[in-house]
């Protein structure tokens, strides 16, 4: 097959690139990667060496890619489908690049700080990261919930790449710093995700590793 997704399906920003993948029903060979297994994770260095998922390799194309933006962005440029994850418009491809970022840094990357925190050994955790990642989620809720106040979804009223993003991100935000009280707007968006039948499979195959998940209070 041309396509090998190197992954595991509860990381998040895996997650994003299946919900690309299975929006459009594209073809590719899923590889599990287990980080805590030796063998595993030195399949996935060989192929990345920073050691981090997901990484998709294009046979046919002769590459490697890393970084989950990049992946999208490369299958919607390579096996296009009926749902198009970057507008051919500037103007909303901008607005679907920022609001991506937008999920990646402001929403993905303060959550895993608190998460990553309580697996830390007792006695070495980082509580002024923790508040501070707690405030950065706060703000970030408050702006995507004014946005979300008028639009379907994240970068207008077609599904595009942002969603891909949004989608994990704000699903283990809500676990780890729960919002349906406080964000109207951004939570009936989650539930919208959720009701997704690409992100909804992304959810249900991630389902065996919640046991593993620290939620944090």
């Amino acid at each position: 097959m041309s396509l090998t997704l190197y992954y595991h399906p509860f990381s998040s920003f895996c997650q994003k690139v299946l919900i690309a993948l299975y929006e459009n029903g594209t073809e590719f060979e899923p590889l599990m990667i287990d980080l805590g297994d030796e063998a595993s994770r030195a399949v996935l260095l060989e192929a990345w060496p920073m050691g981090k998922f997901p990484v998709l390799r294009d046979e046919d194309r002769g590459l490697t890619l890393p970084e989950a933006s990049i992946i999208v962005e490369h299958l919607d440029r390579t096996c296009p489908g009926a749902v198009r994850f970057i507008p051919d418009d500037a103007d909303e491809a901008r607005e679907t690049r920022l609001w991506d970022r937008f999920h990646d840094l402001h929403v993905n990357v303060p959550m895993q700080k608190i998460v990553t925190d309580r697996l830390r050994p007792e006695g070495q955790s980082d509580s002024f990261g923790v508040e501070e990642a707690r405030r950065q989620l706060k703000t970030a809720f408050d702006i995507a919930d004014e946005a979300m106040a008028g639009r379907r979804w994240a970068a207008g009223e077609r599904f595009t790449m942002a969603d891909c993003a949004a989608a994990p991100a704000l699903a283990y935000a809500d676990v780890v710093m729960p919002f349906a009280d406080t964000h109207a707007h951004l939570h009936a968006y989650l539930e919208r995700l959720k009701a997704r039948p690409s992100f909804a499979r992304a959810l249900e195959e991630a389902k065996p590793y919640w046991a593993f998940f620290p939620k944090a209070a």
